[in-house]
């Protein structure tokens, strides 16, 4: 995504650039791929969005007896499971507490090696003991849940960036259309593209500052 972004900073300056030297046809072939590169980044988040939200991560939760046991959670306003790494011993006591419908995930994702992987239905038809010892927990990686303002952060500061990068696309969606009927060309410049590529460019720059918060650090 990243990437994506910062190919089309380069293509928004060559469409600036052409547009200092009065070329029509080059602004709008280097603001088209603009846009090409903010659609890529918005699809690319809207699939990222949809697996962190519907996608299942193993987390250690308790009861409120206190007894633990393993969950199947997503990245949402309410759940994250991205927490420091669990207790090995910990999780694999938890096994015993956990439903069976979990026990079948983990056993069918994660076997312990050397078993042979085992299909989801004649999983389904053993029990929980059984699965239990089936399940490799060091190679779940099952943690405790984080911090739940995460989820909050992530999507709201993510999806507010989103927005401004699909404002963006709409602005070079209208300055690609002028360019086309030669309104720049009348007007005997281009100012009107240089505008916009400040904006496509801070938005660029924000993006920067988004990831290093949250997928670096």
């Amino acid at each position: 995504m990243t990437f994506i972004l910062i190919i089309s900073s380069v293509t928004m300056v060559l469409a600036v650039h052409a547009g200092h030297k009065g070329d029509k046809n080059g602004v709008v072939k280097w603001i088209a791929w603009t846009i090409v590169g903010g659609l890529a980044f918005l699809g690319c988040q809207a699939w990222e969005w949809h697996h962190l939200i519907t996608g299942e991560h193993a987390v250690l939760a308790t009861t409120i007896d206190g007894n633990n046991y393993i969950d199947m959670i997503g990245q949402n306003m309410g759940g994250n499971p991205w927490g420091e790494l669990a207790d090995p011993a910990l999780a694999q006591s938890a096994l015993a507490a956990s439903s069976h419908e979990t026990l079948v995930h983990l056993a069918h994702e994660f076997p312990k090696e050397g078993m042979a992987a085992a299909s989801v239905e004649s999983l389904e038809k053993m029990s929980t003991t059984q699965l239990a010892g089936m399940v490799d927990v060091a190679h779940a990686h099952i943690r405790e849940k984080g911090p739940i303002a995460f989820g909050g952060y992530f999507f709201g500061i993510t999806g507010f960036h989103g927005f401004h990068v699909f404002s963006g696309v709409v602005i070079n969606i209208v300055m690609l259309i002028m360019a086309q009927k030669g309104i720049f060309q009348q007007r005997g410049h281009y100012l009107m593209i240089e505008k916009a590529g400040l904006y496509w460019h801070f938005v660029d720059l924000v993006w920067v500052f988004v990831f290093l918060c949250f997928y670096l650090i």
